[in-house]
């Protein structure tokens, strides 16, 4: 069986953003193969644990995957003041004998960002709503290399590491099946520290917000990368609790203008045509949103990659282009209008290197710095009695169970099949027991 058809039988897919299922892809020919190890959202530690602790099968599974795919060059891209880990891939580089290079970035938000890392490492600007192997390269992050480490040995991928970290007694990283409660992960940290909190799923920036009520009953998937407890009264928790509509209307009283979106926004940094203060000043002044989704500053919003520097860090008014972009997306994606790709080669500006957002800042105005001083080198393995597992965990279509209600499947069995002639990917479990069907879900009871 060939590296391609191991990942998929083992139900691979990118631990570090939204899932795209890695057999596919891996299913290229790059010039560069980077490996994301720049782990730039605050508070996470979760990439950077593996990196330290597993770096002597990390190296050894790059070199076999950068071997399969044909690339000339392997690269894992990695923040220079990371020094503990930069070590331990260096040790392990010398070891192995590996042809692995290790780039030191900047630390700056956000550094982990796929297009952010491939002009980082290669020079080249990957085009507007296009993909690096636009330009030679492909991108998967360290989480998903230790996966696919595993699919290599026949290990399907069943576990995730993450980290739970903020408002709680003891800020770990976590090793547990995926469809394990939150619930449960949060009291593996001891608890939390206050009554009243949000949840995040994910880092302070991109991940996605949840009321402690909806936390009880969300459960890890694959692409689960953290899960953080942030106070009601947090910068974060203010943006979370604001609608769309009370946005707008601080946009039409409060936007001055003045541009600091734009001049700071990643992608705009990348020469694309990303103008988040002209975005604003359409919406300030429209009334219906139909009337403006065929301008071409509100088009230019699908090229979002709502990293949230313009609303977290840039704005001096406390506006929301993160958040507005983000509803203009599915607007457009419900009107069907969709980014014109342009047949041209993008060039990064030539302020760039002096206009990116250094992390710990970021961290300070997101009210999330006290948590990301946090040394987290522990981590706990635990196996609950039950798991709730997903069918839909990533980009593409939602798997079809293989299984019966009731009937007993041992750890590590498939559970689930990627649809035939379909963007998808299988599903393992990692507990044995009972099968439970549950519309959109497999629920697995010792």
């Amino acid at each position: 069986m060939d590296l391609l058809a191991k990942i998929l039988e083992a139900g691979v897919v990118g631990c570090g953003g939204a899932g795209f299922p890695t057999h596919v892809k891996l299913n290229s020919r790059p010039e560069y193969f980077i490996i994301n190890g720049a782990e730039c959202e605050p508070m996470l530690r979760t990439d950077r644990y593996i990196m330290t602790n597993f770096a002597d099968r990390f190296v050894e599974t790059a070199d076999r995957i950068a071997d399969a795919i044909g690339a000339a060059y392997e690269v894992i891209a990695v923040k220079e003041h990371y020094e503990e880990e930069i070590a331990a891939l260096k040790a392990a580089v010398a070891k192995k004998g590996s042809r692995l290079i290790i780039h030191p970035m900047d630390s700056f938000y956000p550094a982990g960002d796929e297009q952010v890392i491939v002009y980082e490492v290669t020079g080249r600007v990957v085009p507007p709503s296009g993909i690096p192997m636009d330009v030679g390269a492909v991108v998967d992050n360290v989480a998903t290399v230790l996966a696919i480490a595993d699919a290599m040995e026949g290990i399907p991928f069943t576990h995730k590491y993450l980290t739970v970290t903020g408002e709680v007694a003891n800020p770990t990283v976590l090793h547990v099946p995926v469809g394990t409660s939150y619930k449960k992960c949060i009291e593996l940290a001891g608890g939390t520290l206050t009554e009243d909190y949000i949840v995040v799923s994910g880092g302070p920036m991109m991940g996605k917000p949840m009321s402690k009520e909806d936390a009880m009953e969300a459960v890890v998937t694959k692409t689960t990368s953290g899960i953080l407890i942030l106070p009601d009264d947090s910068k974060i928790a203010d943006h979370f609790h604001t609608d769309i509509r009370k946005m707008l209307n601080r946009a039409k009283s409060a936007c001055i203008q003045c541009s600091f979106c734009t001049q700071l926004c990643p992608r705009n940094m990348l020469g694309h045509p990303l103008e988040p203060h002209k975005i604003m000043r359409t919406m300030a002044m429209c009334t219906d949103i139909n009337d403006v989704l065929d301008k071409k500053a509100i088009r230019n919003a699908a090229i979002c990659c709502e990293c949230g520097i313009c609303e977290v860090y840039a704005c001096p008014m406390g506006l929301a282009p993160r958040t507005i972009n983000g509803m203009l997306k599915k607007e457009l994606a419900k009107a069907g209008i969709r980014y014109q790709k342009e047949d041209r080669t993008w060039q990064a500006r030539e302020e760039r290197s002096y206009r990116k957002a250094p992390t710990d800042r970021v961290a300070g105005r997101a009210g999330v710095r006290k948590y990301n001083d946090y040394v987290i080198k522990n981590c706990i393995d635990y196996e609950p009695e039950e798991v709730r597992i997903p069918l839909q965990m990533n980009i593409g279509a939602p798997a079809v169970p293989v299984v019966t209600e009731g009937q007993y499947v041992s750890k590590g069995s498939q559970i689930a099949a990627c649809p035939e002639g379909k963007l998808g990917t299988n599903i393992c479990t990692g507990i044995s027991g009972t099968v439970h069907l549950d519309g959109n879900a497999v629920i697995i009871r010792a």
